[in-house]
């Protein structure tokens, strides 16, 4: 009634992965997922500096490179070198930054990488202090 299928399956794993295929472990897809959103953070980190320069923002877009450039493998990253407006972009680039910084802790958390966790743990807190300093909770 029906033909009989000649062919292995694409889906069989019976003789290993597919060479022809790019085939990642989940240790490797949290790695490149992690290092996009730290790079995503250091980016909105430069546009601080740029608005507010500070020693604590040097510090941490330093500490942010070096994090991004060990996940990729020594790679570093693209820098940003732009200059801001004001206040009210500070604010919203504080919360910005809050929101990456918790979604690189979610996946440091999730692959155990304790000095990413702590770094963007920090990386939280110094923005949520930030946004709580009546300057720039009340310009954005």
């Amino acid at each position: 009634m029906y033909e009989p299928i000649r062919t292995k399956s694409v889906h069989s794993t019976a003789d290993g992965p597919n060479p022809s295929f790019p085939h990642r472990s989940r240790e490797e897809e949290l790695d490149i997922q992690l290092a996009g959103h730290l790079a995503a953070l250091l980016a909105v980190t430069d546009e601080l500096r740029a608005l507010t320069p500070s020693a604590d923002l040097d510090t941490a877009a330093d500490r942010l490179a070096q994090q991004v450039t060990r996940l990729r493998g020594g790679r570093a990253p693209a820098r940003s070198t732009t200059s801001g407006a004001g206040a009210p972009q500070a604010a919203a680039l504080h919360r910005r930054a809050h929101t990456l910084a918790g979604r690189a802790l979610v996946v440091a958390a999730s692959r155990a990488d304790t000095a990413a966790a702590i770094l963007t743990a920090e990386r939280m807190d110094a923005h949520s202090a930030a946004l709580a300093d009546g300057r720039l909770a009340t310009a954005g």
